[in-house]
């Protein structure tokens, strides 16, 4: 992905080490959440409930997936996938802290847990969390061995308080194909996207995994693939069953969580965005018809949506079916055109319930309070942005060496 900035860049290594990425969720009342540091509620300037039904906790884990963390913590209190509850994910390779909730526990019971590489800094009564509701995240990141440090003052200069609103690679897949599979999808090639779920084997780092895949892509025995299909691949396992029985490949995306199933199609908007974005960036055309304003933090509003210009963020549509021909600039269509959608093709006729209406994100995301410091051959990074927006796509402002290329994101390029 085309970078804003024109400066050569550091360089570097990121992520080498959790220790090495530490994630520091801002709440919705605007007070980021330090490592090893223990809360109240009154602290937080959060809400207590006494008589609330859900205990709210601060959750700080290294190197623990987000859902997975949660899950064995409600396992620990005979809690299922709906008891919990947080506010957003957090990047497994890290040290991240977060609030986070589960219903029906005691605060005593949920600081008495005990798992490797997680504690509980602090718990109270509550409502719940709502998805969404913090603000943003800082970060604080370690870049091994660097170069051109000298390069990051005229970088953060360059930027001007803004970078690219792309999304990074965890919106596409590990194996980067889920906008081919929505492309699928959405062009009512049921059989073709159940397949390429299953067996496409490009960027599959599990060995056991891209074996199994080759093999089902070469013999299309879903009975016998049950045999060797590995454990930990669940939705694979779910539809190759159902197939196994019946060779309805709509039905078999159906039998996979809707919210899995909608991510393939999100990809396809994500990937329109993004290449929307990188041509604006080539162009040096950030002008839209619509704007949001900005909340007390200074990070994007949602909810102050306008076609007020000043001191207010930019916004690029999420092409679904109900956007506005007026919001559809000339680089969506371009975009469309050239992958051969349109905005009709999120209804997604043939699988409706995974249709898509439209949103809108903003062009260019802040960034607050950079600081940087260097230790040998290494750079730390220190920075805040919004919710929805993502470190790394930063990071590679100032490294150059990261980006995400678009084609990768298609069998034969764009």
């Amino acid at each position: 992905m085309l970078t804003l900035t024109k400066q050569a860049g550091i360089g570097g290594e990121v992520k080498s080490e959790p220790d090495d990425f530490i994630v520091k969720e801002i709440t919705g009342s605007g007070v980021m959440l330090e490592p090893g540091v223990r809360y109240t509620p009154q602290e937080l300037k959060e809400s207590e409930a006494p008589a609330g039904k859900f205990t709210t906790f601060v959750l700080q884990k290294k190197n623990w997936d987000n859902t997975r963390a949660l899950l064995e913590i409600a396992k620990r209190m005979s809690r299922g996938r709906k008891s919990i509850g947080y506010a957003g994910t957090k990047d497994k390779r890290s040290i991240s802290v977060q609030l986070a909730c589960i219903y029906g526990v005691e605060p005593a019971n949920v600081e008495a847990v005990r798992l490797n590489d997680i504690s509980i800094n602090g718990a109270w009564k509550s409502n719940g969390i709502e998805m969404g509701s913090n603000i943003g995240n800082g970060f604080s990141i370690k870049v091994k061995d660097v170069h051109d440090t000298e390069n990051i003052p005229p970088i953060i200069e360059e930027l001007g308080g803004t970078f690219p609103s792309y999304f990074d690679r965890q919106r596409f897949g590990y194996r980067l194909n889920n906008a081919k599979i929505g492309l699928d999808i959405i062009n009512n090639k049921q059989e073709e996207a159940v397949m390429a779920f299953l067996t496409d084997s490009s960027n599959e780092n599990d060995l056991e995994a891209r074996e199994a895949r080759k093999v089902l892509s070469e013999e299309q025995d879903f009975q016998k693939a049950l045999d060797y299909f590995p454990r930990h691949l669940r939705y694979e396992r779910t539809m190759i069953d159902y197939l196994a029985r019946y060779k309805n490949f709509a039905n078999a995306i159906r039998k996979i969580p809707r919210g899995i199933a909608i991510m393939f199609i999100h990809a396809v908007e994500d990937l329109v965005f993004n290449m929307v974005l990188e041509e604006r960036i080539r162009a040096e055309d950030f002008e839209s018809k619509i704007y949001c304003g900005k909340n007390f933090y200074g990070f994007p509003d949602s909810t102050t949506v306008s076609s007020e210009k000043r001191d207010s963020f930019p916004l690029s549509a999420l092409v679904g079916y109900e956007t506005k021909d007026e919001y559809i600039s000339e680089h969506e269509k371009e975009v469309m055109e050239r992958i051969g959608i349109n905005k009709e093709s999120f209804k997604v006729k043939s699988m409706p319930e995974l249709g898509m209406k439209g949103a809108f994100r903003p062009m260019l995301s802040p960034f607050k309070d950079f600081s940087s410091a260097l230790q040998e051959n290494n750079a730390v990074l220190n920075f805040s942005i919004p919710s929805g927006s993502y470190a790394t796509i930063f990071i590679n402002e100032i490294t150059k060496n990261n980006g995400l290329d678009l084609k990768d994101l298609m069998p034969n390029g764009l």
